[in-house]
């Protein structure tokens, strides 16, 4: 194949695949507004309408990253935009709750098969010295589907267009689906199946010769090492990061992200906006979420992983125990309920500015090549996993003991992080995969 794309197209199209996972976790939160009118849905049934995805996205994390290991990312990707494209169409002429639950299962599919290429492949095509902030573009685009599908909500929340909101999700597919085939394969993958010139094509495309032969070297002694993907899996000089790996997936979700942005017209309408003002409000919240994942992207490669994840923690908990005291000791007037927006915001720009992207930026970083794809797959079922039960207690919760306890809970969480972080968790800025994966099986795991 002639790889005559520039270095910014081969980007972007890597990380479309974000937009899509954006798109469909922010859209259901306008559409649940309305679904009912058409669809009856009990409190329970919402609840496994938003949460269903997430069943399906940790079977889609689990399966993708082997299938990619033994058959390339690219073809996966183009698989993910075909399930993409048929779960948007099944929401769209849904009749019932089944076949809503069904397309969102089918969605979910494709939501963990992106979580766990998207990161993968955008990091192996990334020269070291600029791979966070190349890598953080998985982040970025799903931001940036979080705000479009907030923003068409609000354009079809005067006709209570909710199919039109949940459909639309199939253009992006669309393009992604023929953006791929113009996509190169990952050059480590090449490497790892005994491809080295197709690999020093692409790398070409995105480094300069002396890095290109640098990383060659590298990634041909990381070859030498005679194991299988489950062997390497299984093996002690890799639980540690499978650990450390798993763990910030888990509280990159527990701490309450996604019940922000599933939930937030819902927060919003129960602290006595109106459905329109509702929708408004999470367009700002989307909008913070693209702003400050630029910032991301800028300081990344700057100021370090490890740094900027105790930072977010930092912020978030600040954030959400202010929330808490102020839904704690004030009457439910529009001033209080304004005042929600703001903090909320606040939560968001830290989340977006830290642990959204550097989670996605360090997943596959942490591990080493021959089984990167299956255990980033796995970390991203746990981060499914987590998301589910976020989207699932979170109505419950918020019924039964209210707003102001859940964000007390989530702040509690976010403390247990931070001290996860600064415990376990590795610095991987300025250093090549394999250097990371020579200190893992040496056992010198940089903290």
């Amino acid at each position: 194949m002639n790889y005559n794309l520039s270095k910014g197209w081969i980007f972007f199209f890597g990380a479309l695949g974000g937009l899509l996972y954006g798109y469909d976790t922010g859209v259901i939160s306008g559409a649940l507004l309305f679904i009912s009118n058409d669809i009856p849905l009990s409190n329970f049934l919402e609840g496994v309408v938003v949460s269903s995805l997430l069943v399906g996205a940790i079977v889609g994390a689990g399966m993708s990253g082997y299938v990619s290991d033994r058959f390339g990312r690219r073809r996966v990707v183009f698989v993910i935009a075909l399930i993409y494209l048929i779960g948007s169409l099944i929401l769209a002429f849904a009749p019932n709750a089944a076949i809503l639950i069904t397309g969102r299962i089918i969605l979910g599919l494709a939501v963990g098969g992106s979580t766990a290429i998207v990161p993968v492949y955008l990091s192996e095509m990334a020269p070291t010295n600029s791979r966070g902030a190349l890598a953080s573009l998985n982040q970025l685009m799903i931001t940036i589907g979080i705000v479009l599908a907030y923003l068409v909500n609000y354009a079809f929340s005067p006709i209570e267009g909710w199919r039109w909101m949940v459909g639309l999700a199939a253009v992006p597919a669309i393009v992604l689906m023929i953006g791929v085939l113009f996509m190169p394969e990952s050059p480590r993958w090449l490497l790892k199946h005994n491809r080295e010139n197709e690999a020093r094509k692409i790398m070409a495309l995105t480094r300069k010769q002396e890095e290109i032969e640098d990383e060659i070297e590298q990634m041909n002694k990381m070859e030498n090492e005679q194991e299988s993907t489950w062997e390497v899996l299984k093996s002690k000089w890799v639980r540690p990061m499978l650990i450390v790996g798993s763990g910030i997936a888990i509280f990159q979700q527990l701490i309450g992200i996604n019940a922000v942005i599933y939930y937030a017209p819902t927060i919003f309408t129960k602290a006595g906006l109106g459905d329109s003002a509702s929708i408004l409000g999470t367009v700002g919240i989307g909008t913070l979420n693209v702003l400050m994942t630029l910032v991301a992207i800028a300081t990344i490669d700057k100021l370090g992983r490890k740094k900027l994840l105790l930072i977010g923690n930092a912020g978030m908990v600040t954030s959400l125990a202010v929330l808490a005291t102020i839904l704690f000791t004030a009457q439910l007037t529009t001033t209080i309920a304004w005042l929600t927006v703001v903090f909320l915001g606040i939560f968001i720009i830290f989340f977006s500015a830290t642990w959204g992207p550097v989670v996605w930026v360090m997943l596959p970083e942490l591990f080493p090549l021959k089984a990167r794809g299956a255990a980033t797959g796995f970390t991203t079922l746990l981060l499914s996993l987590a998301n589910l039960i976020v989207s699932l207690t979170f109505p419950i919760l918020l019924g039964a003991i209210g707003t102001a306890w859940v964000f007390v809970i989530f702040a509690i969480i976010g403390v247990i992080a931070f001290l996860f972080v600064l415990r376990f968790v590795p610095e991987t800025k300025g250093r090549s995969l394999e250097d990371i994966e020579r200190d893992l099986r040496g056992g010198a795991t940089t903290a």
